[in-house]
Protein backbone atom coordinates (compact mmCIF):
# COMPACT_ATOMS: atom_id res chain seq x y z
CA UNK A 1 0.00 0.00 0.00
CA UNK A 2 1.09 3.66 -0.83
CA UNK A 3 1.55 5.51 2.07
CA UNK A 4 2.88 9.08 2.82
CA UNK A 5 4.22 11.22 6.31
CA UNK A 6 1.58 13.21 8.00
CA UNK A 7 1.11 14.35 11.55
CA UNK A 8 -1.69 12.15 13.75
CA UNK A 9 -3.68 13.16 16.43
CA UNK A 10 -4.81 9.79 18.18
CA UNK A 11 -6.23 11.17 21.04
CA UNK A 12 -6.89 14.25 23.15
CA UNK A 13 -5.24 15.63 25.96
CA UNK A 14 -1.33 17.10 25.06
CA UNK A 15 1.51 17.43 22.10
CA UNK A 16 1.88 13.47 23.48
CA UNK A 17 -1.25 12.90 21.16
CA UNK A 18 0.22 13.86 18.62
CA UNK A 19 2.55 11.76 16.12
CA UNK A 20 4.68 11.98 12.97
CA UNK A 21 4.01 8.55 11.03
CA UNK A 22 3.11 6.89 7.99
CA UNK A 23 -0.18 6.31 6.86
CA UNK A 24 -2.13 5.11 4.00
CA UNK A 25 -2.09 7.72 0.68
CA UNK A 26 -5.27 9.62 -0.06
CA UNK A 27 -8.19 8.30 -2.77
CA UNK A 28 -9.45 10.49 -4.46
CA UNK A 29 -13.41 10.77 -5.90
CA UNK A 30 -15.13 12.89 -8.07
CA UNK A 31 -14.81 16.39 -7.55
CA UNK A 32 -11.92 16.35 -6.05
CA UNK A 33 -8.25 17.19 -6.56
CA UNK A 34 -5.25 15.58 -4.75
CA UNK A 35 -2.65 18.42 -3.17
CA UNK A 36 1.16 17.84 -3.51
CA UNK A 37 1.96 20.31 -0.38
CA UNK A 38 4.45 22.01 -0.66
CA UNK A 39 4.15 23.81 3.20
CA UNK A 40 0.83 24.62 5.45
CA UNK A 41 0.69 26.62 8.31
CA UNK A 42 -0.46 26.04 12.27
CA UNK A 43 -3.43 28.03 13.04
CA UNK A 44 -4.63 28.23 17.01
CA UNK A 45 -7.84 25.91 16.00
CA UNK A 46 -4.69 23.24 15.82
CA UNK A 47 -4.14 23.32 19.20
CA UNK A 48 -6.92 23.73 20.31
CA UNK A 49 -7.93 20.69 19.10
CA UNK A 50 -5.04 18.68 20.66
CA UNK A 51 -6.16 19.84 24.11
CA UNK A 52 -9.79 19.01 23.63
CA UNK A 53 -10.99 22.49 23.34
CA UNK A 54 -13.17 22.24 20.16
CA UNK A 55 -16.46 20.70 19.45
CA UNK A 56 -17.08 17.73 17.81
CA UNK A 57 -13.56 16.10 17.62
CA UNK A 58 -13.42 12.93 16.13
CA UNK A 59 -9.90 10.83 16.23
CA UNK A 60 -8.06 9.84 14.59
CA UNK A 61 -7.24 12.82 12.40
CA UNK A 62 -4.61 14.80 10.48
CA UNK A 63 -4.65 18.05 11.83
CA UNK A 64 -4.00 21.43 9.77
CA UNK A 65 -6.15 24.06 7.83
CA UNK A 66 -3.34 26.10 5.98
CA UNK A 67 -1.63 24.71 2.97
CA UNK A 68 -0.49 25.31 -0.64
CA UNK A 69 0.96 23.11 -3.28
CA UNK A 70 0.50 21.37 -6.64
CA UNK A 71 -2.20 19.53 -7.85
CA UNK A 72 -0.91 16.15 -8.63
CA UNK A 73 -4.35 13.99 -9.66
CA UNK A 74 -8.00 14.73 -9.66
CA UNK A 75 -10.74 12.22 -9.67
CA UNK A 76 -12.47 13.50 -12.91
CA UNK A 77 -11.23 13.62 -16.17
CA UNK A 78 -12.94 16.91 -16.48
CA UNK A 79 -10.83 18.27 -14.09
CA UNK A 80 -7.40 17.38 -15.30
CA UNK A 81 -6.68 20.65 -15.99
CA UNK A 82 -5.78 21.73 -12.76
CA UNK A 83 -2.78 18.97 -12.73
CA UNK A 84 0.38 20.67 -12.36
CA UNK A 85 -1.11 23.85 -11.27
CA UNK A 86 0.17 25.72 -8.13
CA UNK A 87 -1.97 26.38 -5.69
CA UNK A 88 -3.70 27.94 -2.25
CA UNK A 89 -6.67 26.00 -0.51
CA UNK A 90 -9.43 27.17 0.83
CA UNK A 91 -10.61 25.61 4.14
CA UNK A 92 -13.69 26.05 4.53
CA UNK A 93 -15.55 23.00 3.69
CA UNK A 94 -19.79 22.93 2.67
CA UNK A 95 -20.49 26.44 3.46
CA UNK A 96 -23.56 26.38 2.05
CA UNK A 97 -26.44 28.78 0.39
CA UNK A 98 -26.36 31.42 3.17
CA UNK A 99 -23.58 34.23 2.51
CA UNK A 100 -24.28 35.28 5.50
CA UNK A 101 -23.65 32.68 7.76
CA UNK A 102 -22.60 28.93 7.03
CA UNK A 103 -25.32 26.19 6.99
CA UNK A 104 -25.57 22.61 8.73
CA UNK A 105 -23.23 20.79 6.85
CA UNK A 106 -20.14 23.65 7.45
CA UNK A 107 -16.83 21.98 8.69
CA UNK A 108 -12.98 23.15 8.43
CA UNK A 109 -10.53 21.39 6.51
CA UNK A 110 -8.54 19.65 9.02
CA UNK A 111 -11.24 18.05 11.46
CA UNK A 112 -13.00 15.67 10.91
CA UNK A 113 -11.52 15.68 7.20
CA UNK A 114 -7.93 15.49 7.19
CA UNK A 115 -5.65 18.56 6.83
CA UNK A 116 -2.81 19.97 5.58
CA UNK A 117 -0.46 18.44 8.41
CA UNK A 118 0.94 16.02 5.38
CA UNK A 119 2.66 15.44 2.31
CA UNK A 120 -0.69 15.02 0.29
CA UNK A 121 -4.15 16.46 1.16
CA UNK A 122 -7.23 15.89 -0.72
CA UNK A 123 -9.68 18.79 -1.03
CA UNK A 124 -12.43 19.07 -3.12
CA UNK A 125 -11.71 20.70 -6.97
CA UNK A 126 -13.72 24.07 -5.58
CA UNK A 127 -11.42 25.17 -2.91
CA UNK A 128 -8.26 25.24 -4.80
CA UNK A 129 -7.52 28.47 -6.16
CA UNK A 130 -4.51 29.67 -8.21
CA UNK A 131 -1.16 30.51 -5.79
CA UNK A 132 -0.01 34.39 -6.56
CA UNK A 133 2.83 34.52 -8.32
CA UNK A 134 4.49 36.79 -6.25
CA UNK A 135 4.10 34.42 -2.99
CA UNK A 136 6.54 31.94 -2.46
CA UNK A 137 5.32 28.82 -1.10
CA UNK A 138 5.32 29.34 2.69
CA UNK A 139 3.70 33.17 2.15
CA UNK A 140 0.83 31.24 0.26
CA UNK A 141 0.49 28.64 3.36
CA UNK A 142 -0.07 31.41 5.05
CA UNK A 143 -3.08 32.95 4.13
CA UNK A 144 -5.92 30.61 4.02
CA UNK A 145 -7.80 30.12 7.51
CA UNK A 146 -6.05 33.38 9.20
CA UNK A 147 -6.93 35.57 5.69
CA UNK A 148 -10.43 34.52 5.04
CA UNK A 149 -11.30 35.10 8.90
CA UNK A 150 -9.58 38.64 9.06
CA UNK A 151 -10.58 39.65 5.26
CA UNK A 152 -14.78 38.28 6.28
CA UNK A 153 -14.30 40.53 9.68
CA UNK A 154 -12.79 43.29 8.30
CA UNK A 155 -14.40 44.24 4.81
CA UNK A 156 -17.59 41.76 4.79
CA UNK A 157 -18.79 41.73 8.72
CA UNK A 158 -16.81 45.13 10.08
CA UNK A 159 -17.50 46.78 6.64
CA UNK A 160 -14.02 49.04 6.53
CA UNK A 161 -13.85 51.64 4.70
CA UNK A 162 -10.34 54.10 3.84
CA UNK A 163 -9.36 56.36 6.67
CA UNK A 164 -11.23 54.81 8.88
CA UNK A 165 -9.65 54.09 12.31
CA UNK A 166 -9.68 50.25 13.39
CA UNK A 167 -8.25 48.48 16.26
CA UNK A 168 -6.99 45.50 16.24
CA UNK A 169 -6.87 43.58 19.43
CA UNK A 170 -3.88 40.99 20.45
CA UNK A 171 -1.75 41.10 17.31
CA UNK A 172 1.12 39.13 16.75
CA UNK A 173 -1.36 36.08 15.96
CA UNK A 174 -1.99 34.76 12.50
CA UNK A 175 -5.12 36.32 11.88
CA UNK A 176 -4.06 39.44 13.91
CA UNK A 177 -1.31 40.01 11.98
CA UNK A 178 -3.23 39.72 8.60
CA UNK A 179 -5.67 41.76 9.22
CA UNK A 180 -3.03 44.76 10.06
CA UNK A 181 -1.64 44.36 6.75
CA UNK A 182 -5.27 44.02 4.81
CA UNK A 183 -6.13 46.99 6.60
CA UNK A 184 -2.84 49.11 6.67
CA UNK A 185 -3.42 48.67 2.81
CA UNK A 186 -6.63 49.55 2.26
CA UNK A 187 -5.36 52.85 3.38
CA UNK A 188 -7.45 52.96 7.04
CA UNK A 189 -5.31 54.00 10.23
CA UNK A 190 -4.83 50.89 12.71
CA UNK A 191 -4.62 50.49 16.29
CA UNK A 192 -3.52 47.66 18.01
CA UNK A 193 -2.88 45.78 21.45
CA UNK A 194 -1.21 42.92 22.87
CA UNK A 195 0.63 42.02 26.15
CA UNK A 196 4.17 42.00 24.67
CA UNK A 197 5.90 44.90 23.90
CA UNK A 198 8.23 43.77 21.00
CA UNK A 199 5.34 42.60 19.22
CA UNK A 200 3.83 46.36 19.59
CA UNK A 201 7.08 47.51 18.27
CA UNK A 202 7.05 45.14 15.52
CA UNK A 203 3.83 46.11 14.46
CA UNK A 204 4.52 50.28 14.51
CA UNK A 205 7.23 49.08 11.82
CA UNK A 206 4.54 48.15 9.72
CA UNK A 207 2.75 51.02 9.65
CA UNK A 208 0.53 51.45 12.30
CA UNK A 209 -0.34 54.60 14.27
CA UNK A 210 -0.66 53.25 17.52
CA UNK A 211 0.10 50.42 20.21
CA UNK A 212 -1.22 49.65 23.48
CA UNK A 213 0.46 46.64 25.75
CA UNK A 214 -2.83 45.42 27.96
CA UNK A 215 -0.28 44.54 30.77
CA UNK A 216 0.15 48.36 31.77
CA UNK A 217 -1.73 49.92 34.26
CA UNK A 218 -2.46 52.77 32.41
CA UNK A 219 -3.03 51.31 29.03
CA UNK A 220 -6.89 51.89 28.94
CA UNK A 221 -6.13 55.39 29.59
CA UNK A 222 -3.26 55.62 26.66
CA UNK A 223 -5.57 54.08 24.55
CA UNK A 224 -8.68 55.98 25.08
CA UNK A 225 -6.60 59.00 24.45
CA UNK A 226 -4.70 58.02 21.61
CA UNK A 227 -8.07 57.19 19.68
CA UNK A 228 -9.42 60.61 20.85
CA UNK A 229 -6.78 61.87 18.89
CA UNK A 230 -7.93 60.35 15.34
CA UNK A 231 -11.63 61.12 15.96
CA UNK A 232 -12.30 57.93 17.61
CA UNK A 233 -12.31 54.46 16.69
CA UNK A 234 -14.91 53.41 14.18
CA UNK A 235 -14.48 49.42 13.80
CA UNK A 236 -12.72 46.61 16.52
CA UNK A 237 -11.96 43.10 15.65
CA UNK A 238 -11.78 40.96 18.52
CA UNK A 239 -10.70 37.12 18.76
CA UNK A 240 -10.33 37.62 22.51
CA UNK A 241 -13.49 38.33 24.66
CA UNK A 242 -13.34 37.90 28.34
CA UNK A 243 -13.34 40.57 31.01
CA UNK A 244 -11.55 43.20 28.94
CA UNK A 245 -14.24 42.97 26.48
CA UNK A 246 -16.78 45.50 27.96
CA UNK A 247 -14.16 47.74 27.69
CA UNK A 248 -14.45 47.96 23.84
CA UNK A 249 -17.90 49.32 24.47
CA UNK A 250 -16.38 52.77 26.02
CA UNK A 251 -13.30 52.77 23.62
CA UNK A 252 -15.50 52.69 20.29
CA UNK A 253 -17.20 55.89 18.90
CA UNK A 254 -21.14 56.02 18.65
CA UNK A 255 -22.07 54.55 15.68
CA UNK A 256 -18.93 52.13 15.43
CA UNK A 257 -18.79 48.58 14.81
CA UNK A 258 -17.68 45.97 16.60
CA UNK A 259 -16.29 42.14 14.91
CA UNK A 260 -15.70 39.32 17.19
CA UNK A 261 -14.28 36.09 15.93
CA UNK A 262 -12.82 34.37 19.04
CA UNK A 263 -13.12 33.80 22.74
CA UNK A 264 -9.48 33.33 23.68
CA UNK A 265 -10.06 34.84 27.03
CA UNK A 266 -13.48 33.16 27.56
CA UNK A 267 -17.27 34.78 27.81
CA UNK A 268 -17.29 38.69 28.89
CA UNK A 269 -18.09 38.93 32.37
CA UNK A 270 -20.71 41.54 31.76
CA UNK A 271 -21.77 43.67 28.66
CA UNK A 272 -23.53 47.02 29.35
CA UNK A 273 -26.13 46.81 26.96
CA UNK A 274 -27.57 50.26 28.08
CA UNK A 275 -24.42 51.88 26.63
CA UNK A 276 -24.21 49.76 23.54
CA UNK A 277 -28.09 50.70 22.84
CA UNK A 278 -27.07 54.48 23.77
CA UNK A 279 -23.87 54.60 21.39
CA UNK A 280 -25.86 52.49 18.54
CA UNK A 281 -23.16 50.08 18.50
CA UNK A 282 -23.20 47.36 15.93
CA UNK A 283 -21.72 44.10 17.78
CA UNK A 284 -21.25 41.19 14.99
CA UNK A 285 -20.03 37.94 15.02
CA UNK A 286 -17.49 36.25 12.26
CA UNK A 287 -16.64 33.08 11.11
CA UNK A 288 -14.13 32.11 8.69
CA UNK A 289 -15.81 32.73 5.22
CA UNK A 290 -17.63 31.79 1.49
CA UNK A 291 -15.47 30.47 -1.32
CA UNK A 292 -16.47 34.41 -2.72
CA UNK A 293 -15.07 35.89 0.51
CA UNK A 294 -11.52 33.53 0.32
CA UNK A 295 -11.32 34.61 -3.71
CA UNK A 296 -12.17 38.16 -2.70
CA UNK A 297 -9.27 38.26 -0.31
CA UNK A 298 -6.59 36.27 -2.69
CA UNK A 299 -7.44 39.11 -4.99
CA UNK A 300 -7.00 41.78 -2.45
CA UNK A 301 -3.34 40.97 -1.11
CA UNK A 302 -2.40 40.23 -5.16
CA UNK A 303 -3.28 43.73 -5.99
CA UNK A 304 -2.16 44.81 -2.88
CA UNK A 305 0.94 42.68 -3.03
CA UNK A 306 0.71 42.35 0.35
CA UNK A 307 3.34 39.80 1.67
CA UNK A 308 2.28 37.70 5.01
CA UNK A 309 4.38 37.95 8.06
CA UNK A 310 6.31 34.48 8.89
CA UNK A 311 7.33 33.72 12.14
CA UNK A 312 9.40 30.50 12.24
CA UNK A 313 9.57 27.88 9.74
CA UNK A 314 9.94 24.06 10.46
CA UNK A 315 10.08 21.03 8.88
CA UNK A 316 7.27 18.76 9.46
CA UNK A 317 8.74 15.92 11.75
CA UNK A 318 9.58 18.71 13.86
CA UNK A 319 5.96 19.51 14.48
CA UNK A 320 5.98 19.47 18.28
CA UNK A 321 8.67 22.26 18.07
CA UNK A 322 6.20 24.55 15.79
CA UNK A 323 3.09 23.65 18.67
CA UNK A 324 5.32 24.34 21.58
CA UNK A 325 5.61 27.67 19.84
CA UNK A 326 1.82 28.74 19.41
CA UNK A 327 1.39 27.49 22.98
CA UNK A 328 4.15 29.75 24.43
CA UNK A 329 2.10 32.40 22.56
CA UNK A 330 5.58 34.12 21.38
CA UNK A 331 5.09 33.89 17.14
CA UNK A 332 4.49 37.04 15.61
CA UNK A 333 2.67 35.96 12.07
CA UNK A 334 2.57 32.66 10.88
CA UNK A 335 4.36 29.59 12.14
CA UNK A 336 5.06 27.43 8.73
CA UNK A 337 5.46 23.40 8.23
CA UNK A 338 6.92 21.82 5.34
CA UNK A 339 6.94 18.18 4.34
Amino acid sequence: MKTMKAVVLRDIGNLEKLSYEDVGFPIVKSGEAVVCLKAAALNHRDWWIVQGLYAKIKVPVILGSDGAGEVVSVGDPKDEGFIGQQVVIHPSLSWGDNSRAQGKDFRILGMPDNGTLAEYVIVPVSNIFEKPGYLTDDEAAALPLGGLTAYRALFVQGKLQKNEVVLITGIGGGVATLAMLMALASGAKVMVTSGHEEKIQRAVKAGIAFGSNYNDEDSFKKLTAAAETYGGIDLIIDSAGGKGFGDLLALIKPGGRIVNFGATAGNPESLDLRKMFWKQITLQGSTMGTSDDFKNMIAFFRSHEIKPVIDKVFLLKDFAHAFQRMKDGIQFGKIILKP
